[in-house]
């Protein structure tokens, strides 16, 4: 399993790809950066999966991993990691809703983004991610008797 660039050199290589995109999409890519980090400004970012087919995405983790934010040619894609987990009230998902642990919003040119509640999304997941981390599963002894 490949390691994460460390968070300062993740950050770096994020602000190189908007850069480099000089387009729709690389504002678009700085903007839900801007979001996630107001919905939760504890969250780290990395830089993962870089191969020599890919340059590598950005990842935003709290306890786990958040969401990507990958770039293709027609859209911006947010994937959240354990969106099927997650209630979406707004109805943001429109991608990978067949899967039964990821969901993804696919955000075109012109699109606008409802900022509230992609933050309330955003909130979620981190919680989703530290509440469900370390909790055993109570279950009753098997030895146990009433009477």
């Amino acid at each position: 399993m490949k390691k994460s660039v460390a968070a300062e050199s993740a950050s770096k290589a994020i602000d190189e790809k908007i850069n480099e995109l000089g387009d729709w999409r690389g504002k678009m890519l700085a903007k839900v950066r801007k979001i996630v980090h107001e919905a939760a400004p504890e969250i780290v970012e990395e830089w993962k999966w870089a191969k020599a087919t890919s340059p590598g995405t950005p990842v935003w983790s709290r306890g786990g991993i958040v969401c990507t934010g990958e770039t293709y040619k027609n859209n911006v894609k947010m994937t959240f990691a354990k969106g099927a987990a997650l209630k979406d009230p707004a109805g943001l998902f429109n991608s990978s809703l067949e899967g039964n642990v990821r969901r993804a919003i696919d955000i075109h040119e012109g699109d606008k983004v409802n900022e509230r509640a992609l933050k309330d999304l955003i909130r979620a997941a981190v919680a989703l991610n530290l509440n469900g981390r370390s909790k055993p599963k109570s279950r009753r002894a098997s030895s146990e008797r009433t009477g």
